[in-house]
């Protein structure tokens, strides 16, 4: 059966569907050795041979699908210029080429989904879909209630009007207070702006779930596989998946303690035993428990989305 050109390269891990469309616009992409530059051309999966920047593309037998629980201090991009800590740090344990879907700011923290689903990729981050991404947002002293209100009836924003989709106290600290945000974009720094634009004063910003997935039981830096039903429910939402999906608890974990001046050190594979010469097993995925970077203003590398 023929797909659409860049629904393949998507639904092969590529890059997200928009990605792909770019990659083909710019002439990067082969169809049976002749180069393909138009998005409506279509292809038929184990026939057409494919190739992106010379190197064979095709649609792998399973998919991999992680969620990290990214400590503040790191970006989301998988290098930096500035030579700060990435999120793919904290992944050398996954085999598969994935990407992240929702990025968070610098110094944001919680859940990121890596994947390698293109097409799961591009439902989660269109508006189109109706995919609701929740944040909890610490800020300074109790906010005004008609600041919350404001947020929700929109505000304009240097790029244009904005508005959250719920934002109310979500808990009361011992001088701060949780806000719990929700909004229906992934537009750059859509809640920081937000937030400012009706004067509240952001102390820390935690995403604790993605997808209806949340990071409960993980420690910063730390990161898990999906289950089945998790993956399920996730496509059920923006419908990849027949059915409804499971009604998403309203309970949510609360952000990771802080102590220590960094995000935690990635884990590393362990030294080659003495006399064997040969690669020891790999340590687990997930990060040793550490310390997390204070939040403070961002530097860049990495969008909330």
């Amino acid at each position: 059966m023929q797909e659409r050109l860049q629904k393949f390269l998507a639904s092969a891990g590529v890059a997200s569907r928009r990605k792909a469309e770019e990659l083909i616009v710019q002439g990067r992409v082969k169809v049976n050795q002749r180069v393909v530059t138009e998005l409506g051309s279509k292809v038929e999966p184990g026939k057409d041979l494919v190739t992106v920047d010379g190197k064979l593309v095709s649609a792998p037998e399973s998919r991999a699908y992680h969620l990290l629980y990214k400590p503040p201090g790191c970006v989301t991009t998988a290098s930096d210029p500035e030579g700060r800590p990435t999120a793919f740090d904290y992944l050398r344990g996954v085999s598969a080429r994935v990407f992240p879907v929702g990025r968070l700011d610098w110094d944001a923290e919680g859940a990121v989904l890596f994947t390698d689903d293109g097409e799961l990729a591009n439902r989660l981050a269109h508006p189109r879909y109706g995919h609701r991404r929740v944040y909890l947002v610490k800020v300074k002293g109790d906010p005004p209630p008609e600041a919350l209100q404001r947020m929700v009836a929109g505000v304009r924003l240097e790029d244009g009007p904005a508005r959250a989709l719920e934002a109310a106290v979500h808990e009361h600290a011992e001088k701060n207070v949780w806000v719990r945000v929700v909004v229906g974009e992934g537009r750059y720094h859509l809640v920081k702006r937000l937030c400012e634009a009706v004067g509240l004063q952001i102390q820390r910003l935690f995403r604790p779930e993605f997808g209806g997935v949340t990071v409960e039981g993980l420690r910063p830096g730390q990161s898990r596989p999906l289950s089945a039903a998790e993956v399920r429910a996730m496509k059920q939402s923006v419908g990849l998946a027949p059915g409804e999906p499971s009604p998403v608890s309203r309970s949510l974990p609360k952000a990771a303690r802080r102590h220590g001046h960094g995000p935690p050190a990635p884990a590393r594979p362990p030294a080659p035993p003495r006399g064997g010469g040969g690669a020891g097993e790999p340590r687990p995925r997930n990060a040793p428990r550490g310390g997390e970077r204070p939040s403070g203003r961002g530097r860049g590398g990495g969008r909330s989305r």
